[in-house]
């Protein structure tokens, strides 16, 4: 029995091998197919190239003038964090238009005649929405930077501020690819996407401080996934963080608890995204 063991194991081995090659293939050939979809139809990125620097801009200019920190410190240097949250979490719709957009177009139907892995369809577009993450993060530090703000901390807290911010994009969208797929079309996907995000965004301290929102605005605003990646960024930024003053568990520990969201987030949107997607393409 050892020795048929022996010799079936080395012809196992090269199968699993090379089906993971393959499954990275089909990831890589559909994300780049999305990057080819962007690359001729440019405004596709508006949301994460225009919207973030007229953002910044404004409400920097804006609501610079009104808002008084409480501990000191310039609004554009506690607004830049913030102004990462807002952008990185509006722009996570476009997952699901872009995935409604498949679905309804039939391009799904044709994938599901090839043999490839069914789920990088959603990796490949994950991956792709990363990318894009990345280059909203680039023009929000870049007019950041113009409007005054400068990260106080080391390089490698500045680094991982950042990362936390990027982590909790990607898993945000695999959110956004559940509700792509359950979606009836894009433009449904991307009505209902901002029903979601946008309060989600401004319901926390990415704009302003929360200690006189009312009491349970406050309470679901220290609780909100924004808000703890926002007061984390601030805390390994070195920038003004008002947050920390908070007595709520998330707001004293948003480090961690900003990665217990976003790991929570892909444990269970990754899973359900790729179940949902079977369910709608089984036929």
């Amino acid at each position: 029995m050892t020795a048929v063991v022996t010799r079936l194991t080395p012809a196992i081995a090269p199968s699993r091998s090379h089906r993971l090659v393959r499954q990275l293939s089909n990831v890589s050939v559909l994300t780049g197919r999305n990057l080819v979809h962007i690359a001729r139809e440019p405004l596709q990125l508006s949301d994460v190239t225009i919207q973030p620097v007229l953002f910044t801009a404004l409400f920097v200019y804006v609501f610079g003038a009104g808002v008084v920190l409480p501990h000191g410190g310039t609004y554009a240097s506690f607004a830049i964090a913030g102004m990462l949250a807002l952008n990185l979490t509006t722009s996570a719709m476009g997952t699901a238009v872009g995935l409604s957009n498949d679905l309804n177009g039939g391009i799904i139907d044709r994938f599901r005649s090839l043999p490839m892995w069914r789920p990088a369809v959603l990796v490949g577009r994950s991956l792709t929405d990363l990318l894009t993450a990345v280059m909203c993060a680039f023009f929000v530090c870049m007019t950041g930077l113009l409007v005054g703000w400068r990260p106080e901390g080391s390089v490698e807290s500045t680094i991982a501020g950042f990362a936390i911010f990027l982590f909790f994009s990607y898993s945000l969208s695999w959110g956004c690819a559940c509700l792509g797929i359950v979606s009836k079309g894009p433009e449904s996907a991307q009505g209902v996407g901002l029903v979601v995000l946008f309060p989600l965004a401004v319901v926390s301290n990415a704009l302003v401080p929360t200690a006189h929102m009312p009491a349970v605005l406050r309470v679901v605003a220290d609780w909100n996934p924004v808000s703890a990646v926002t007061a984390a960024c601030r805390q390994l930024f070195a920038n003004p963080n008002p947050s920390a003053a908070m007595h709520s568990w998330p707001m004293q520990h948003p480090i961690v608890t900003s990665l217990m969201w976003s790991i929570g987030m892909l444990a269970v949107f990754a899973p359900l995204a790729t179940h949902l997607l079977v369910r709608r393409t089984r036929g």
